[in-house]
């Protein structure tokens, strides 16, 4: 290597490692990121939204001043400080009023007041006890907007005649209150964005009913509105191939969800396959989700050949609120993959034969748990969980004899994590939805993770860190900063990664009849002391979208992602649109083993993005995306469709320990 390559990249990892890091602690502990103003654009989960009297008459919540309507965006115009503007100031003035003129920037209806915490209009009536609990449930005709107003269509009326609602006692057996007991303020924030996050519930409010202001009682209201929860994929429908999935997130309205994929493929052995999957939620009020399947179309370990035939078993309890006490899962598969695919004869290289047991267990407790009932602040959580994993191949692919292939290998660890968050929600739309109503967390979330890791033969002690901090500015601009790194030891640091960066998503903008919103995300990535871990690559969530070659391996990668979403007016069937325009640009250090030796990728985009808020199916977008440089297995230019994206952003507190992940984001935890 050369003296000038040497400089090259030290300048590559000095620069971006110092420049970066600092930003990222300047602004991770600066004072000016937890002030909330008055009219802030966020609205904390635990915000007054029941604030103003209400009568129920027939199937109609009837509100005396409109509150269920969450706001959008209020952004205070920022006062102009006083100064002589140059010519070029002026011009910019000029145009910038052009645009604006007439359209101010999205506001909620001034009727409409949300400057309070939640806690503040329960407080009145915290230690009281709850007398009765009445679940009104809206149709797919009736907005959270107006509650007086029924929106019947040709739409509407289909999907009220084919869906079931969610029987009231489903509702009920998802309620962290019951009757008798004392109303806490925060407990029933956190049960309100329970219900919104469920899989079959697209929203949900939490009223209270004043008996008499003298009253030692009250009644609670809980109303919500359910998606429709069927839901349906044609991957392949050719004359010679076919492959349709079917199912049902909430099965005759009971919690339950089913779901079916048929294949059809004369060219596999057998030509016909299934992937059943069923799922029942919050068995007898205990928050255990239990679910089970079998499949003989899995995709393959390694080739993603459909020829793996696996059957499973999942018990799941979240820590569905900060005020629970514990929580953790226990999973089990059986996994084999068959040769299903011409020739039908052994030895085959492109056949990947595996065999494989996996047991995954974890437990979780929340100290204090209770503790912080009916106090106004957020408390500081302490969380402790501990993890066993084992996959145990019975048979691995012989291609891989004496090689470390992670997914393919004998594998064990125990991991012990200690978690401190401090985090509430913030209920806003128009962030990855199309106007539901949205939880975004606001406070941090630390976790440091330690344990013992095993693959084949080599075994080794690890620590990992993981710190998120969660803020906004006064005028409603969302921001994450986050921090992973993590290594093994063995004579020393081994396999070291690090991954930092922040996310921004701005405050939404009234530009005409559109609301507009900005996302940029900012990552750096960096590894050092490589033994066996996979190298980085830039075909993934901190790399370039929609870029599949997943040859471009590197050691450092600093990447810049922008997207701006134009929210649209109107609906057609039900169905909202949003076009959007995107680019990503990573900078790496390559590999040596990199196909391509360039630093500099790049990907320039945009499409459309369509979805009715009422259904359980996800996002349909639209894409077309151009990468100008040349690389051999990558298209330049490409076009894609793609249904059923689930865009929700996971609003859970805490997760089981594992290893630092700098090549995806399984969990979407990052904005």
């Amino acid at each position: 290597m050369n003296s000038d390559s040497i400089k090259k990249e030290s300048h590559f990892v000095k620069i971006p490692i110092l420049l970066v890091f600092t930003v990222f602690c300047c602004l991770i502990w600066g004072k000016g990121w937890s002030q909330v103003s008055r009219d802030s654009s966020l609205l904390p989960i635990d915000s007054v939204n029941s604030a103003h009297p209400f009568k129920v008459k027939g199937d109609s919540v009837i509100v005396l001043q409109p509150f269920l309507q969450p706001r959008m965006d209020s952004l205070p115009k920022p006062q102009v400080k006083g100064g002589k503007r140059t010519k070029f100031g002026k011009w910019i003035k000029k145009g910038y009023d052009a645009i604006k003129r007439n359209h101010p920037r999205d506001t909620s209806d001034k009727t409409i007041a949300y400057h309070s915490r939640i806690e503040n209009y329960y407080q009145p009536y915290a230690g009281k006890v709850i007398r009765h609990i009445e679940v009104r449930q809206f149709g797919f005709e009736k907005s959270f907007s107006d509650t007086a107003t029924k929106i019947r269509y040709f739409g509407t009326n289909l999907l009220n005649s084919l869906h079931n609602n969610s029987k009231s006692w489903v509702i009920r057996n998802n309620l962290f209150i019951h009757e008798d007991d004392r109303l806490s303020p925060a407990i029933i924030a956190d049960n309100e964005r329970y219900l919104r996050n469920l899989n079959f519930i697209r929203d949900a409010r939490i009223l209270v009913k004043t008996i008499d202001p003298s009253s030692d009682s009250v009644d609670l209201l809980v109303v919500t509105k359910d998606l429709f929860s069927l839901t349906g994929e044609v991957s392949s429908l050719d004359l010679d191939h076919q492959q349709i999935t079917i199912g049902d997130e909430n099965l005759m309205g009971l919690g339950q969800s089913l779901e079916v994929t048929g294949l059809h493929d004369p060219e596999r052995k057998p030509k016909y396959g299934i992937d059943a999957r069923y799922e029942k939620y919050n068995v007898f009020n205990s928050f255990l989700n239990v679910s089970g399947g079998y499949a003989d179309i899995g995709r393959n370990l390694y080739n993603y050949k459909k020829n793996e035939r696996s059957y499973f078993l999942n018990l799941d309890r979240p820590l569905y609120s900060q005020y629970a006490r514990t929580f953790g899962f226990l999973h089990m598969t059986n996994a084999w993959s068959e040769h299903s695919f011409e020739p039908f004869i052994e030895p085959d290289s492109a056949f990947y034969k595996y065999h494989y047991k996996m047991l995954d267990v974890a437990f979780g407790y929340n100290f204090g748990a209770r503790r912080h009932l009916q106090s106004t602040d957020v408390p500081l959580r302490k969380v402790i969980s501990f993890r066993y994993f084992n996959y145990n191949f019975k048979e691995s692919p012989q291609q891989f004899v004496g090689r470390f292939v992670e997914k393919l290998n004998d594998r064990q660890a125990f991991l012990t994590k200690f978690t401190l968050f401090k985090q509430k929600f913030f209920k806003t739309r128009y962030i990855l939805g199309f106007g539901a109503t949205e939880d975004i967390p606001y406070g941090y979330n630390f976790s440091l993770t330690g344990g013992w890791y095993r693959i084949k033969d080599l075994s080794r002690p690890y620590i990992g860190l993981d710190a998120n901090r969660y803020a906004y500015t006064e005028k409603g601009d969302i921001l994450q900063f986050f921090l992973r790194t993590g290594s093994y030891f063995r004579e020393g640091l081994q396999d070291g990664n690090l991954l930092l960066g922040t996310s921004l998503y701005s405050r939404l903008v009234r530009v005409r009849q559109l609301k507009v919103r900005q996302f940029m995300r900012m990552s750096y990535s960096s590894q050092f002391n490589t033994a066996i871990a996979e190298p980085l690559r830039i075909n993934n969530a901190f790399g370039l979208q929609d870029f599949r070659q997943d040859s471009i391996q590197a050691k450092r990668r600093l990447t810049l992602r922008s997207e701006t979403i134009f929210f649209s007016p109107g609906k057609v069937f039900g169905f909202s649109f949003a076009p959007f325009l995107t680019g990503d640009f990573s900078l790496i250090e390559p590999t040596k083993q990199s196909i391509d030796p360039s630093h500099f990728y790049y990907g320039l985009g945009g499409g459309i993005r369509t979805r009715n808020e009422n259904l359980v199916f996800g996002t349909i977008e639209l894409k077309a995306i151009y990468f100008p440089r040349k690389i051999y297995g990558q298209n330049q230019f490409k076009i894609g469709l793609t249904t059923n994206l689930r865009f929700r952003y996971n609003s859970s507190y805490v997760s089981a320990p594992e290893f630092v992940q700098v090549n995806n984001d399984i969990r979407n935890d990052i904005f």
